[in-house]
């Protein structure tokens, strides 16, 4: 099977962030399954003029390569709906959108896009009667894992470099916690955007966490603690998992057997400090995990799984009809194009938008700011619009 995976390279489209984990682990884990893989860079917007450019050569890889299926990642905005539709009924390629984050954003985005695609995945057994409720029948519950390619077993504690590692950005509270860590005395390492360790690729992230005694994971997001993909890929690595508690945890790993989890600031420092002084009980449950993780929690279990339901959701879905020869509708694409353009009127709302300063917002950036404010207004007054070429965020800020 031909599988095009439209994704980000780098973690948020830049280089400087270092190796995305979607990069990382999925294409060798479809590779692993014997599919026939190819990259399309989705998040760099270093690559191309505009988002129609963008659109325009995603649907020239389609159109050439005739992938089976075309797995999506996006972040926002990237990918126009009337791109998504061209290829639904034009051709046979069968779309995935794999989501992120839908704790937050199913209302935001994912209800928009659903049915844009084929196959919408979530990893929040919660949302999927949301999807239901909103007509979105085509949702897949998976998960995250990790790539079989990159299992390495667990080395005992006391050949570990570090004694307490965390990785991931320093957003949210995570530099209060940190530093409450540090003064009780536990020497904390952090890695990521915004630490002194900084930023660091897939590949150093697995050493670490092989290397590492303990590695925290913060669940910490907009709303309730989330289930992160950091939650497979260390007991993958070999490390031992010290993470705080996400509803539906308790589905993937045993607490205290497989990974160890903490409700609390006081009871993670209690963890830390017990198993440190424990290497042996630490020893037991970092090898638990990493065979727990390789025998139920790889991409190549999960992927296998949604790549079926795709196929057979595409023999029963009747909506359209499908094309056998892959002819992109390139007409109806320029037409969606012509709505992508800025107007005198638009030009005068960005420089607007930028130079108005806000309570809510007065901490950040003008123009980060000015995005957020106009994607606010645009999925609460546009819905789906906000996807489509016409809509007023990609067009005001195609570069961000």
């Amino acid at each position: 099977m031909k599988v095009l995976c439209a994704l980000g390279e780098f973690q948020y489209g830049s280089p400087a962030r270092g190796v995305s984990a979607e990069y990382a682990d999925f294409l060798p884990a479809l590779e692993g399954l014997g599919h026939s893989v190819e990259h399309f860079e989705l998040l760099n917007r270093e690559k191309y003029e505009n988002l129609i450019d963008l659109n325009r050569a995603l649907l020239a890889a389609v159109e050439t390569g005739r992938p089976d299926v075309l797995l999506a990642v996006p972040m926002h905005y990237e990918i126009f709906s009337e791109t998504l539709d061209i290829i639904r009924k034009n051709t046979a390629t069968t779309s995935v959108c794999w989501t992120t984050d839908d704790s937050w954003k199913y209302r935001q985005m994912s209800r928009f896009v659903g049915k844009m695609f084929d196959v919408i995945t979530t990893t929040y057994p919660a949302v999927v009667s949301s999807y239901r409720r909103d007509g979105i029948h085509n949702v897949f519950l998976t998960q995250w894992g990790a790539s079989a390619a990159v299992l390495q077993e667990p080395q005992p504690a006391k050949e570990c470099r570090f004694p307490v590692t965390f990785v991931g950005s320093a957003h949210g509270n995570r530099r209060r916690r940190v530093e409450q860590l540090r003064r009780t005395g536990i020497p904390v390492v952090c890695f990521g955007h915004g630490w002194a360790g900084g930023t660091i690729g897939a590949d150093e992230i697995r050493r670490i966490a092989h290397d590492s005694a303990i590695s925290l994971n913060f669940a910490n997001s907009r709303g309730a603690n989330q289930i992160k993909a950091r939650t497979f890929q260390i007991p993958a690595s070999g490390g031992f998992l010290l993470t705080e508690w996400a509803e539906g945890l308790d589905q993937y790993y045993r607490p205290d057997v497989e990974i160890t989890v903490s409700r609390n600031p006081d009871e993670m420092c209690d963890r830390i400090r017990h198993y440190l002084n424990n290497p042996a009980e630490r020893d037991t449950i970092a090898w638990a995990g990493f065979l727990r993780t390789r025998a139920q929690h790889t991409y190549e279990s999960r992927f296998k799984e949604l790549l079926h339901f795709a196929l057979e959701r595409r023999k029963i879905d009747d909506r359209f009809p499908r094309a056998s020869a892959g002819a992109v509708d390139w007409n109806r694409f320029d037409e969606a194009a012509r709505r992508h353009t800025v107007s005198p009127g638009l030009r005068i709302l960005r420089a607007g938008l930028v130079a108005l300063r806000t309570r809510v917002w007065r901490a950040a950036p003008r123009r980060r700011a000015a995005r957020r404010i106009l994607f606010e207004l645009s999925w609460r007054i546009g819905g789906g619009f906000t996807y489509s070429a016409g809509g007023w965020r990609g067009r005001l800020f195609p570069r961000d």
